[in-house]
């Protein structure tokens, strides 16, 4: 390039610096009109997300695409963006309001781990205070924080909490569980286990104390962002959803009612089937022979996306993983059909039997679909 070309090139980055800073001021402007909008939202009790006004403003975003000169997928990631800000600016904005009123009490058990991590910094968001009990806060692990407690008895009378949200490791969790319940507690109990059967029991035990245990399963990790969709799964009716949303009020949580009797077989599949897809993908390439650089070079965007998804697993703490398989008392089940589908596939393939093939994807097509589609 010569000295004319560096010199043009430069004015070109400084118009499109002045164009950044132009947006981020109407960027700056948008959230202050939203925190204006959650005011009024919060006055007036309406939900802060509008369904058909996001839909209405992602419309207008693909209609502008083209003069845009970019695809209307790209727009439409940007805007959406720009959604998640606003929602997260007007409930931060109605939060503020709630805890002028004072929020509730919430003490977290296994605070030091991942999800009750999350657990704890989503009540803090909800206009709660914590406080957390985990071992590790011992021998000074609490850092002088008097809110951080290494043991139930540290943490006094349970009573004075609105909830006890237990999230203990999978094994742990029944004995750790039983200790809070024989503690009876007035507010709320919700343990987080992923696998229910090894504290079904438990609810017999909770019944008779008097404790109003909830069996609740938040369906993602400790990474999920809070103004991600958070879907949270519920072991109970109508009613125990309800207690839920208006202690845990979130414009983005989804509370989704199950049976506890059908929440481990369920979870042999979305769990189950769906790690164990990912360690087979991950521990069969680790035996393929093949060179890790050259696989990384040359991948596909089917590799490439089921990589990621392995590398999500691998990345986290084995044990949890072995405890989601070995403790549902579903995985057989989920074993065997995976084994029997693998069959099916190998002897269409080896009789190169279309119509074979194209009935087991159909098969499973409807399961994979987005929904509307």
């Amino acid at each position: 390039m010569t000295d004319a070309d560096d010199a043009d090139l430069e004015e070109l980055r400084d118009a499109i610096a002045r164009c950044d800073r132009a947006i981020l001021d109407q960027l700056r402007r948008r959230m202050e009109l939203a925190a204006r909008a959650g005011e009024r939202k919060a006055e007036a009790g309406i939900p802060v997300v509008a369904a058909n006004v996001e839909a209405t403003v992602l419309g207008r975003a693909r209609a502008a695409a083209r003069t845009c000169g970019v695809s209307e997928d790209v727009l439409e990631e940007i805007f959406r963006a720009v959604i998640r800000a606003s929602v997260e600016r007007q409930h931060r904005v109605g939060i503020e309001r709630r805890e002028r009123a004072a929020g509730g009490r919430v003490l977290v058990v296994g605070a030091a781990g991942g999800m009750g991590g999350w657990f704890g910094d989503f009540a803090r968001l909800l206009g709660h205070e914590v406080e957390g009990v985990d071992p590790r806060y011992g021998d000074g692990g609490s850092g002088g924080d008097a809110t951080r407690h290494a043991s139930l008895a540290d943490a006094g009378d349970l009573s004075r909490f609105d909830a006890v949200v237990v999230a203990a490791p999978l094994r742990a969790m029944p004995d750790v569980l039983a200790d809070v319940i024989d503690r009876a507690p007035r507010g709320l109990v919700l343990e987080l286990a992923s696998i229910k059967d090894p504290v079904a029991p438990l609810h017999d035990r909770a019944r008779e104390r008097g404790v109003r245990l909830r069996s609740v399963h938040p369906m993602f990790g400790p990474s999920k962002p809070p103004y991600d969709r958070l879907t949270i799964v519920v072991c109970g009716g109508a009613d125990e959803r309800a207690e839920l949303e208006q202690l845990f009020a979130h414009p983005y949580a989804e509370w989704i009612e199950v049976p506890l009797a059908r929440h481990d077989p369920l979870m042999g599949w979305l769990l189950g089937l769906g790690h164990l897809t990912g360690m087979l993908f991950a521990t069969a390439l680790g035996r393929a022979g093949q060179d890790a650089d050259l696989l990384r070079a040359c991948a596909s965007t089917t590799f490439l996306r089921q990589a990621a998804t392995a590398r999500s697993i691998l990345d986290e703490d084995p044990a949890l993983y072995l405890d989601i398989q070995h403790l549902n008392p579903a995985r057989e089940g989920v074993y065997a059909t995976l084994a029997a589908v693998l069959e099916e596939y190998r002897r269409a393939t080896d009789a190169g039997d279309l119509d074979a093939f194209r009935a087991l994807l159909a098969g499973g097509a409807p399961f994979v679909r987005e929904p509307g589609r």
